[in-house]
């Protein structure tokens, strides 16, 4: 049934922001069969970066677990484009990576990503369930604190 996803997201109140054009010499998405590549994902909303800064400084858990559910939001506005604005093509949410930009010592990188895996199954259910890696890093583009890729088997 077509717009099975788009009732979801209005039952739970998600917007999925229109799809940000690439910032540098690549392409958001690429679809290659039945998969698409998601370009690593930064916290846009309405053309601005949001979170400039290091988690375990700058931010705690819970405000970078935000952080990712926005890079989240961003990487959907990814797929959606990719499948033609039809979210009901996704099969499965088949990876993420996630990227935390923290000060040393910081270990709660699992649970900032969880900001952008919960999302998945919120939305897709079992269909959102997948496999990812969580790492910490000592810097991101434009000093964001979190970037995430993904990876989704479409049809």
């Amino acid at each position: 049934m077509a717009g099975q996803i788009d009732a979801k997201l209005e039952e739970l109140g998600i917007k999925i922001p229109e799809a940000a054009a690439p910032a540098a010499n690549y392409i958001p998405y690429t679809v290659s069969g039945n998969q698409v590549f998601v370009s690593g994902q930064v916290p846009f909303v309405d053309g601005k970066i949001q979170y400039q800064g290091k988690v375990g400084a700058d931010y705690t858990t819970e405000e970078a677990a935000k952080c990712a559910r926005i890079c989240a939001l961003n990487i959907l506005a990814q797929v959606k484009a990719a499948c033609g604005g039809d979210l009901d093509r996704v099969v499965q949410c088949v990876k993420l990576g996630g990227f935390v930009n923290c000060i040393d010592g910081f270990s709660e990188q699992p649970k900032v990503i969880n900001g952008a895996s919960d999302l998945m199954v919120e939305i897709f259910g079992d269909k959102g369930r997948h496999a990812r890696f969580a790492v910490g890093t000592n810097a991101l583009p434009l000093n964001v604190a979190v970037e995430i890729d993904a990876i989704f088997e479409i049809n």
